[in-house]
């Protein structure tokens, strides 16, 4: 029987635009594309890419925790980047500071613009919680 497990923050956007923060398909979580945002989904950091990379992996881990999972079991990763060869190499360092020595795959997509105007990045995530955490 396949279970579905699905996760808000409840904060400003969702209901709006009718998406979950997550959601759980038995062993899979796919993780909505995440922003620099806070709690009550006010937009951070305008036009500062290293603190809004930072912010949208503290949302990532607020979202893992939920499911007890860890970004060690993240295996697909996609980047939406505002200007991408201005911001390659800090998107670069990002990543390596968040995951470390684990190795999802990666797409990564130059963008004319996202849904906050000094919006510079937005990631979703897939997760398979049968890995090691």
């Amino acid at each position: 029987m396949t279970t579905i497990d699905s996760y808000s923050h409840g904060a400003s956007g969702e209901r709006e635009f009718g998406c979950a923060q997550a959601i759980r398909v038995d062993h899979t979580i796919y993780v909505s594309g995440r922003l620099p945002h806070d709690e009550e989904g006010e937009f951070l950091a305008p036009g500062d890419f290293d603190a809004q990379a930072e912010q949208v992996s503290a949302n990532f881990e607020k979202v893992l925790a939920h499911y007890g999972a860890t970004r060690n079991q993240v295996v697909s990763e996609t980047q939406y980047i505002v200007d991408l060869p201005r911001y390659s190499d800090a998107m670069a360092a990002a990543n390596l500071a968040y995951f470390g020595d684990h190795r999802p795959t990666s797409s990564t997509i130059g963008v004319a613009h996202l849904f906050f105007p000094a919006q510079l990045i937005e990631t979703n995530v897939v997760v398979d919680t049968r890995l090691p955490a």
